[in-house]
This record gives structure tokens, sequence and C-alpha cells, in this order.
């Protein structure tokens, strides 16, 4: 079993407290006090982010279990970085609004020096899925099963 320091969790909780801060003082105040119907394009994205703000939440009291949501937070921002930022960039075509994401996507390259890497090594490389189909009646690790 691999051990993830207390210094480590305290890294992973200050990563999450920072995705929390930033979006409470520049997502949430463009949400709350917007006027008119959004576009279906930015409502989705704006949904998304109080989606992912709630589980940044969540990784403040369980960053372990949460690990999932900051590796989907750093690949999209590096897929959308060498996709789109970078060719824009590169390209000379880079208008304020997509300087404005860019930015806000650099912030990503953060995360990889917070992970425990041995732990989702040990975790989502190395130890055993779960089972695709049941075999007979075998109850499942975690306790009583739900049928």
């Amino acid at each position: 079993m691999v051990k993830v320091s207390l210094f480590r969790l305290y890294l992973l909780r200050a990563m999450y407290l920072f995705i929390v801060a930033g979006f409470g003082m520049f997502i949430w105040p463009g949400i709350l006090h917007h006027r008119g119907p959004w576009e279906l394009m930015q409502g989705v994205v704006n949904c998304m982010l109080i989606a992912f703000w709630t589980l940044a939440i969540f990784g403040l009291r369980y960053p372990l279990q949460m690990l999932p949501v900051l590796l989907w937070e750093f690949v999209w921002k590096m897929v959308w970085l060498g996709t789109v930022g970078l060719p824009a960039w590169l390209g000379g075509g880079m208008d304020e609004a997509t300087q404005a994401n860019a930015f806000a996507c650099v912030f990503a390259l953060l995360i990889p020096f917070v992970l425990p890497w041995r732990y989702l090594v040990a975790h989502y490389l190395v130890k055993a899925g779960d089972p695709w189909r049941g075999e007979g009646d075998q109850r499942l690790e975690a306790g009583a099963s739900i049928r």
C-alpha cells in the first residue's frame, strides 16, 4: 500500500483551495450577476465550471478521492493549450478571448507538482480494476451489495 504524506495531502488541499478561491473570485460574480440568457455553449461552460468548483470543495476534505477531478482539469487544459492555444500563438492569431483562456489554462501547469505520483501509479495503473462481470453470488469488497 502506498502512503501519502501529510505534507502532500496539504499540497493537494492547497490546490483545491486555489481552485475554489479562484473560481469564487472570477467565475461566480459573472454567473450570479449575468443579465439575460446565455448562449448555448456559455451555459454549458458555466454549468461545468460550477460542477468542477463543487467537486473541488469536496477535494478539501477528501484530497485523494478527488484526484480524478484534478487529473481531468490538467488533461483538458493541456489538450486545449496544445490544440488551440499554441497553434493560435504560433500563427499570430491569438485574440483577447484566446489569450485570457490560455492564461487561465497555464495555471494547470501547477497540478503535476502537487500530485502524489506513486499513489496515482499504484491506484490507477498497477492496481487491479473492478470486475466487469460477477462470478456467482460473490459480494463486492466494499460490503453489502446494492441491488
